[in-house]
């Protein structure tokens, strides 16, 4: 009976895991967001975020965004191969990407 509840209780925080990775407050979402998709996302709707605010959303950390060790942490380059637009708005607003 306890490890029902258990395995219960497991299988609800997975799945909550699963939708809130869905809400685009949220940011990339793990293992499919690619920083240009992640970026284009943030950017069209429902929020509209100027692009200093959707790179700050989508931007991945060296520490792979743990809490622990985020001392020693610094930004990634953004991965935007592809897009020029996006390209051109991260030297507007002084953002390291990669080509």
């Amino acid at each position: 009976m306890r490890a029902q509840r258990v395995l219960g209780l497991g299988a609800m925080l997975v799945g909550l895991m699963l939708v809130s990775g869905c809400s685009p407050e949220i940011g990339r979402v793990p293992l499919t967001d690619t920083d240009v998709s992640c970026l284009r996302k943030q950017q069209k709707g429902p929020m509209f975020l100027s692009f200093p605010l959707a790179a700050n959303t989508c931007q991945r950390m060296s520490n792979h965004n743990f809490l622990l060790g985020e001392k020693d942490a610094h930004p990634l380059p953004l991965d935007l191969k592809g897009a020029p637009d996006l390209q051109k708005q991260a030297e507007d607003y002084g953002y390291s990407y990669t080509k």
